[in-house]
């Protein structure tokens, strides 16, 4: 840098800086775009509502058990007691807790829809998300409509123990109720999707798909290559490396993820002499 010259500065609140790139974003043409960077089409995080917007038919979203919040049935406390936590993640977020479900339509096809909410405490999974993500799928059953699920999360919630884990258990006897009855249950992976939640539903979608460049995995690369033994090759967790080994169906830019949920669900419609899904 020339001498006398100073290093220019650009506002937090107008600019961000992408993480792949390092071109300088201004934040409302970043808003314009979804969260994806005009110059590289990185993927930044894209809080839920924003989600649910992009995703469905405008003004069709309605949304179900906003009243759900959590308890402290452990009576948890690191270096804040659990209730602290929460009240701090729901003035944060402005959510009640890390999930969002209600029904809505895509291309005029009626689903029921969960978006996890990473910006609520990671979007763990705990009680209130179990429960959620449960009714949302026997909504799903009770309707005959599909099922989709946005995760955005790093795993359990450590802070209801057990009980968080037991939520896994759960929402899979009620998926898999809805496999019986022949009804589609579409996953869609976002950064990051990890843990339990990989671990459980995440995995278990007629289709699966993920956003590019989205953190998938278990868990983290250390701990996993210390755990088998093994250097894994860079970027394994990444959507495209996991897609590339029959781990996910499609891997699909955020501006067209809803089209392509649109055309699967328009290819397993019943037809008005069947009222099975075509799976």
């Amino acid at each position: 840098m020339p001498f006398g010259r100073q290093r220019k500065e650009f506002p937090s609140h107008l600019w961000t800086q992408c993480p792949t790139c390092g071109e300088m974003l201004f934040n409302k043409q970043l808003v314009r775009n979804h969260n994806v960077c005009t110059k590289c089409d990185h993927h930044f995080r894209l809080g839920a509502r924003e989600r649910i917007e992009l995703l469905v038919d405008k003004g069709s979203f309605t949304e179900h058990d906003t009243e759900l919040t959590s308890g402290d049935p452990l009576g948890f406390s690191d270096q804040k007691p659990y209730p602290v936590r929460i009240q701090q993640s729901q003035a944060k977020s402005g959510e009640k807790d890390a999930a969002i479900c209600g029904t809505a339509m895509i291309d005029e096809n009626a689903v029921e829809l969960a978006v996890m909410d990473f910006d609520f405490m990671g979007g763990s999974m705990g009680s209130v998300v179990g429960e959620k993500l449960t009714r949302a799928a026997e909504r799903a059953l009770a309707n005959r409509t599909p099922l989709l699920i946005v995760s955005s999360s790093g795993g359990a919630r450590m802070q209801e123990g057990t009980l968080s884990l037991m939520q896994m258990a759960k929402i899979l006897g009620a998926l898999h109720r809805l496999d019986e009855a022949g009804l589609p249950y579409f996953s869609i992976l976002t950064d990051p999707t990890t843990g339990g939640v990989l671990a459980s539903f995440a995995s278990l979608g007629d289709i699966i798909f993920a956003e590019p460049n989205a953190l998938v995995g278990f868990s983290g690369a250390r701990v996993t290559s210390e755990t088998i033994g093994e250097k894994l090759p860079k970027g394994f967790q990444r959507a495209e490396f996991v897609l590339e080994h029959g781990f996910i169906d499609q891997v699909v830019p955020r501006a067209q993820l809803r089209d392509r949920i649109a055309y699967f669900l328009n290819a397993f419609r019943p037809s008005a002499r069947d009222l099975r899904w075509s799976l």
